[in-house]
């Protein structure tokens, strides 16, 4: 029976997470090789990347996976070298970036992160598999997307690349929840991120649904958005540290999305064609939808904008050019 299961076993998928040492790492690894990313039938080899300080650290993160005896698990391979870490690469979640702390804004990231993402770019070009999934979570997280497919380019395309806004729906999604009196967060439909994982996202719940159910959201709340908007500082300003629980389930909930599929509307940062007056190039949060046939994303062009709604895509729009500007002058250093 067992020289049977083997035969018929689907070929393993390599999966590398960087920062692999870090918070959001320790719990999204135990998401993905138990099965609830890729799927419940389908093996995984981890390939676990951080820079060399966390190499102790590191080997402790694999005694530990090691000691969870995961039924898929076919391998853990531990790197603080990016060439081996992206060899064969399926999926990469990049995670791994210097942390925003408390007080720290954003334009203080740039500078070492996109030096970072420059690098991981030119190793997937260099290593992965043509065909990778990869999803950004690394904050600035839609510019480091921006700058890790710049360098990608051409062996892999910008469409393969992503940028993690799927944290701001899930906050949106609790939060309308919380204030409705939902049972369930998860049948909250049609939250819509627009632009920026920052401060200037906007959060749009005037197409939210519940469990089918078009929810009476008559006007933008200001108060929601702003909620939405601050809940990364606020979740540092209580805990001294960024999200990493909600951070892991939002990242394994997009590359899930990614795999399998979506027939529901998700928000995800990509690259735009000009959608909804959004600059080509710009890596954008938009309503996405994923062909569970074809596995492949489409921006959903459908939905009709208030001059509020244009407003703050203008807003974050801004942000995002600047961002942009700002790393594209970092990558010549």
């Amino acid at each position: 029976m067992m020289a049977q299961k083997e035969e018929t076993e689907k070929p393993a998928l390599k999966v590398l997470i960087t920062g692999s040492a870090g918070q959001i790492a320790y719990s999204l690894i135990p998401i993905v090789a138990r099965g609830d990313v890729f799927g419940h039938d389908q093996p995984i080899i981890l390939h676990l990347l951080d820079i060399p300080p966390m190499k102790t650290v590191l080997d402790g993160v694999v005694m530990e996976i090691q000691d969870c005896a995961f039924q898929l698990l076919r391998g853990i391979h531990a790197f603080v070298e990016e060439g081996p870490a992206f060899q064969d690469i399926d999926a990469a979640f990049l995670v791994g970036s210097m942390p925003r702390k408390e007080g720290m804004e954003r334009k203080d990231l740039l500078a070492a992160n996109v030096k970072i993402f420059k690098s991981q770019g030119q190793a997937l070009a260099n290593f992965a598999k043509p065909t990778v999934k990869v999803l950004v979570v690394g904050n600035p997280a839609n510019t480091n997307a921006m700058i890790a497919a710049k360098y990608a380019a051409p062996k892999i395309p910008a469409t393969s690349f992503s940028a993690m806004t799927r944290l701001d729906q899930n906050r949106t999604a609790g939060l309308i929840s919380r204030e409705k009196g939902l049972s369930d967060a998860s049948e909250v439909k049609r939250v819509i991120i627009w632009g920026n994982h920052s401060s200037t996202q906007f959060p749009d719940v005037s197409n939210v649904t519940y469990k089918g159910e078009k929810l009476p959201f008559t006007a933008h709340d200001p108060e929601m958005i702003s909620l939405i908007q601050k809940r990364g500082a606020a979740v540092i300003a209580a805990r001294k540290l960024s999200s990493a629980m909600s951070a892991a389930k939002a990242a394994a909930d997009h590359m899930h999305d990614l795999h399998h599929g979506s027939y529901d509307i998700v928000s995800m940062g990509v690259v735009s064609e000009g959608q909804y007056g959004v600059p080509a190039g710009l890596f954008f949060s938009f309503p996405v939808q994923i062909c569970p046939h074809v596995k492949k994303w489409k921006i959903d062009e459908s939905f009709q904008l208030d001059d509020f709604a244009k407003e703050r895509i203008a807003i974050t729009t801004k942000e995002l050019m600047e961002e942009r500007d700002d790393a594209l002058k970092a990558c010549e250093v």
